[in-house]
């Protein structure tokens, strides 16, 4: 398989192709997105709640995100794949940021990274890209700020919200991201943002008009009990898991397993 590019993704916006993204964050799983025909995976901060067990993306560190971009890369390696910069590996200064960034892509072998904010991290964006990292921008809700946002609301409302969403999604292209992704942002308002750019926006829970979909893996296979309105679930293996560890125990029990076919012997 040839490895995609990060120019790929303007001409398929030009073309009118739909980019599909979802997350990943180990090898197996990797793979099978990989296998699966997916396009662009991201190695999410939102790891720290679906594989590590907490509440928030807060207390995911540049260990953890290394650590699972490793591993997502040893499953797939000629997968495009963006890491997610964590909350306070870039905020504090450019240099934090540039440093952390390529620690990604030299240590964890992403090919990308992406950053939360708008037009204040232009200049970091620009910085960055000059430094032959490419990024991706990620406007509208931002979860490593959902504390100033008040919680997880839907954003970009009104005309006021759309005219920001607007600025801060042309001051990160004109900085050289070359796609951003677009969170829980009304239909139109993603269609507007979508139409003002040159490169491709990636939405979740934007509607139909963005130049792709991202979705988080555990929801779309139903690994987790908690469903975001806007996820599409195409199976239940959470479901499908908890009933084969339920037969699994009753076995044991019962001692029907191991069976024979499952025994050594001299």
């Amino acid at each position: 398989m040839k490895k995609v590019t990060v120019s790929a993704f303007a001409k398929r916006k030009a073309a009118g192709e739909k980019i599909v993204m979802c997350t990943a964050y180990d090898a197996p799983f990797a793979k099978a997105a990989l296998d699966a025909g997916i396009d662009m995976m991201l190695v999410g901060d939102s790891v720290g709640t679906t594989h590590l067990g907490y509440s928030s993306t807060l207390p995911v560190t540049m260990e953890d995100m290394i650590r699972h971009t490793q591993a997502a890369r040893r499953g797939a390696p000629e997968a495009f794949l963006v890491g997610d910069m964590p909350f306070m590996s870039y905020q504090t200064c450019i240099e934090d940021g540039i440093r952390n960034a390529g620690r990604l892509i030299k240590e964890a072998g992403a090919d990308a990274v992406k950053l939360e904010g708008g037009a204040e991290y232009a200049e970091l964006t620009r910085r960055l890209v000059k430094s032959g990292i490419p990024v991706m921008g990620h406007i509208g809700l931002m979860p490593q700020s959902f504390q100033v946002l008040g919680g997880y609301k839907v954003q970009g409302r009104g005309d006021d919200g759309v005219a920001g969403l607007i600025a801060d999604a042309k001051a990160l292209e004109s900085a050289g991201a070359f796609a951003i992704v677009l969170e829980c942002v009304p239909e139109m308002a993603a269609k507007a943002v979508t139409e003002a750019l040159s490169v491709p926006t990636v939405g979740i829970g934007c509607g139909r008009y963005c130049s792709g979909q991202i979705q988080v893996l555990h929801d779309l296979l139903g690994l987790l009990d908690f469903q975001p309105k806007h996820a599409g679930r195409y199976a239940e293996v959470g479901a499908i898991a908890r009933e084969a560890l339920k037969q699994y125990c009753e076995d044991v029990k019962a001692g029907t397993f191991p069976a024979e076919q499952n025994i050594f012997h001299d």
